[in-house]
Parts: structure tokens; C-alpha cells; sequence
């Protein structure tokens, strides 16, 4: 007999049917043991409370089997339960999915389906705690300031920011609309001997150009039509901290000019005014288009690149840091959980391959989008996030034949996943290793490191 697939405890008052549920559950590979009572499983539970299931009658003498779960509940926090009864109660069956049973089953169910439930439950409880671990590892390891990830191009991208942070050069982030760009910005502020100084964001794309000006410069009265009072600009009020201009590709020649000047002299002058002021802003600039491509057509001044881009941030796309994906996802659940005042605890296989399989055009924040949509749709009950949860264009872009590999829908633990996608994968690129590390968003050698640790052949 193996313990490898769990640890069960059997609590029935009729001797007959532990020894048939026992003899089921042994010969299938699981550790078994039996009390005849809510009281001796209890006893059992102090003693041992390793128990990764408990298998419980519901109508007992002096204990019924709701009762015994919120009791052992007490001992092991993390039990799962599945209650079997010969008796259709609707109440107590209500009643005990609300506490947390994982199911409730009427004793004619047939041998497979006692296995099938035992079998959910434990993987459940499994992946609860492998969650837990997760949820500490963003806690304590995957975590640089607001940045999530294990993927080793950002891993890199955050060892250059610890080492550029408390410098004063300009930095000059690229990178797809929605990879984070403002996230890495806020990270070299928190990093840096600025940290307690103002951080001001301004959206050059989304400003008219006739009000850039005085958002930036601010402006004196009487300045423009409807200037009434003097107004300090962003720059003003970022004094000693640092300004991100997103969007900096989006502003006109006469905006680069001024931008340049500051960046040379440290000084502007307020729209309509004459004062010359002197300021000390470190300036972070962003932007999704292509600056080459700008520059070689005359749409951005090769000198003010020059001055922004004293230190380039290049921020690759979800698509090529696969391996981030479900580390974030757990992240913006853990996230909106709180925010929405729910309890979802995991997510299931089926959204992981999901997730995977998507090719994110709108990068982390679709990504956040998604999950954050999944969680307002999920009713109060949820504690799995399931495809239902997800928008149709999510599930409509991944074909049944990329799915294939997947058909049986079990919850996997992490580590199984991440196995199974990978030979997934090999097997879609016909174990093409370079191109297989590509879309899974890794290189070669993190491939080679994974492929040996799954002993994948």
C-alpha cells in the first residue's frame, strides 16, 4: 500500500461500510484509516493531524458528520471533507458545501465515483497549499517593489534598475502598450534617494498640445483665456523627485524643444512669465512606438533622445515571459479578492492552460483585466476560477486541437502543469528545444534547468 496519493480518514457507524470504503480507497493507493465515531475521529485527528481528507457518514450517534468537519476543521485548517449519506437532505447537504465540504455524496454512488470525488479533493488540497506557498513566494521572492516576475529578462531589467535607481541619469522605458512601463517607472522612484520626494505621471499622448505647455511649465495669470491665477506646472511641483512623461513619442517639436532645454539647463520658465525657475527633477520618459522609426522620418529629435535615453529599459511583451503569467495572475487574484470581498482561493487547470495559451496583445494590464473580471462575475460561493469566468475572446482564441494534450480536466498541481505544458509544447514544435523556450517565454538553458528537473526525456 502507498500513501503517495493521500491520507484518508473513514468515520462511519456501521462497520460494513468502513470496510467497504476502506477496501476501495487501498486498493486504489491511498492510506487509510477508520473510526467508527465523530469522538474517536476526533481523538485520531489530535494525534495525527496529517490527514489530507476526511471521509465522513453524516447521520452518526452524538456527533453528525457536519459537526465532526467544523471540529476537525479546528485541528487541521486544511482537511478537505466529502460527506456520504443513504439519506437526501437537502439543508444539511446546503449547509455543509457553505462550511467549506468539498462534496456530499448519497451512498449509491458506484466505486468510480467515490474515487473520482476522493481524488479532486486531495488534488484540490494539494493545490491549495502549493497556492499558499505561491502567495508567500510573491510575498518574499518574486516581488521587486511593485514588479511581479521570475522570468530572468525581467529579473535582469530589475538588476539594472537596483544599480541606475540612485543615480540622477534620465531613463528612457520602451516596450508594448500595457507591459508596465509606469510600474518600472515607480520602482526606480521607490529605489532611489528620491523615494520620499514627489513621483508625478503626466500622459503626453493624452493632453492637447495648447495645454501641455501649461501642465508641465504651469503658466501666470492672465496668461491665456481663462488663466485667473498663476498655476505651477509639474515640474514645479515634482521638485526634488522625479516626473514620468509616458507617451513622450506623442509630443510635437515645440514640446521636444522645451523638454531639451530643461533637460540641458534644469530651468524653465512659467507660460506668459519671465521668472526663470530653477529646479531639481529627474525626468523617467516612456513610450510604445518604435523612437528609430520616429527619428528617421522627423518625428522625434535625435538630440532629446540622446538626453532621455541615458539609460534604455527595454520591457518584453507577456508573450515572451510565459513563465509570468500564472505568478501574476495569482497576484491580481490575491489583489482583487480584496478588493471585491472575495474569497477565491485557486485557479483551475483548465484557466491555467487558458492563460497560456493566449497570446495577450494587451500584455499585463489585459492580463489584470481578465482577472479582475473573473473575480466581479464570480458569485459569492466561488473558490475556483473557471472558464465561465473568463470573456470569450480568452476561450475563442484557443482551438480544441492546441488543446488536445489537455483532456483530463483534474486539477494539477503547479508542478504537474507546468510539466504537461512544456511537453505540450516540445510536442507542438516537434521538440524543437530553441523554438520551444521561445514561446514559452524562457531561454534555452531555463528550458535545459526545467527539462532536467521534470526529468523529461
Amino acid at each position: 500500500m502507498s500513501d503517495n496519493l493521500g491520507k484518508v480518514l473513514i468515520v462511519d457507524d456501521e462497520p460494513s461500510i468502513r470496510e467497504i470504503l476502506s477496501l476501495i480507497l487501498e486498493d486504489a493507493g491511498y492510506n487509510v484509516v477508520t473510526a467508527e465515531n465523530g469522538v474517536a475521529a476526533l481523538d485520531i485527528l489530535k494525534a495525527d493531524w496529517d490527514f489530507d481528507l476526511l471521509l465522513t457518514d453524516l447521520r452518526m450517534p452524538h456527533m453528525d458528520g457536519v459537526e465532526l468537519f467544523e471540529r476537525a476543521r479546528e485541528i487541521n485548517a486544511d482537511i478537505e471533507a466529502v460527506i456520504i449519506s443513504a439519506y437526501s437532505d437537502v439543508k444539511k447537504a446546503v449547509k455543509a458545501i457553505k462550511l467549506g465540504v468539498f462534496d456530499y455524496l448519497q451512498k449509491d454512488f458506484d466505486s468510480e465515483e467515490l474515487l473520482l470525488t476522493v481524488r479532486k479533493a486531495i488534488e484540490r488540497k494539494k493545490l491549495l497549499e502549493e497556492n499558499m506557498v505561491l502567495k508567500q513566494k510573491l510575498k518574499n521572492k518574486y516581488k521587486f517593489e511593485d514588479i511581479i516576475y521570475k522570468n530572468e529578462k525581467i529579473e535582469k531589467l530589475c538588476n539594472v534598475i537596483d544599480r541606475v535607481a540612485p543615480t540622477k541619469a534620465s531613463v528612457l522605458i520602451t516596450g508594448e502598450s500595457g507591459v508596465g512601463k509606469e510600474v518600472f517607472a515607480k520602482a526606480i522612484h521607490k529605489r532611489s534617494k528620491r523615494k520620499y520626494a514627489p513621483f508625478i505621471t503626466i500622459n503626453c499622448g493624452a493632453i492637447p498640445e495648447d495645454l501641455l505647455e501649461s501642465e508641465l511649465f504651469g503658466h501666470e495669470k492672465g496668461s491665456f483665456t481663462g488663466a485667473i491665477s498663476q498655476k505651477p506646472g509639474k515640474f514645479e511641483i515634482a521638485n526634488g523627485g522625479t516626473i514620468f512623461l509616458d507617451e513622450i513619442a506623442e509630443t510635437s517639436p515645440f514640446m521636444q524643444t522645451k523638454i531639451l532645454r530643461f533637460l540641458q539647463e534644469h530651468e524653465f520658465e512659467r507660460v506668459g512669465g519671465l521668472e526663470r525657475i530653477k529646479v531639481d527633477v529627474r525626468i523617467i520618459a516612456a513610450t510604445n512606438k518604435d523612437i528609430a522609426k520616429a527619428m528617421e522620418k522627423g518625428e522625434f529629435r535625435d538630440d532629446l533622445y540622446y538626453r532621455l535615453n541615458v539609460i534604455n529599459i527595454h520591457i518584453p511583451p507577456l508573450r515572451e515571459r510565459r513563465d509570468d503569467i500564472l505568478l501574476l495572475a495569482q497576484f491580481f487574484l490575491n489583489q482583487f479578492n480584496q478588493e471585491y470581498d472575495k474569497k477565491i482561493k485557486i485557479i483551475s487547470t483548465e484557466v491555467m492552460e487558458l492563460l497560456l495559451l493566449y497570446s495577450w496583445p494587451g500584455n499585463v494590464r489585459e492580463l489584470k483585466n481578465v482577472i479582475e473580471r473573473a473575480v466581479a462575475i464570480a458569485n459569492e460561493r466561488d473558490e475556483v476560477v473557471l472558464p465561465r469566468h473568463l470573456p470569450i475572446e480568452l476561450i475563442g482564441e484557443n482551438d480544441k486541437a492546441d488543446r488536445d494534450y489537455y483532456e483530463d480536466k483534474k486539477i494539477l498541481s503547479l508542478a504537474e502543469f507546468e510539466k504537461r505544458h512544456i511537453i505540450n509544447i516540445l510536442k507542438r514544435v516537434n521538440w524543437n528545444k530553441s523554438l520551444a523556450a521561445k514561446k514559452l517565454g524562457i531561454n534555452r538553458q531555463t528550458l535545459y534547468n526545467k527539462l532536467k528537473q521534470y526529468d523529461i526525456q
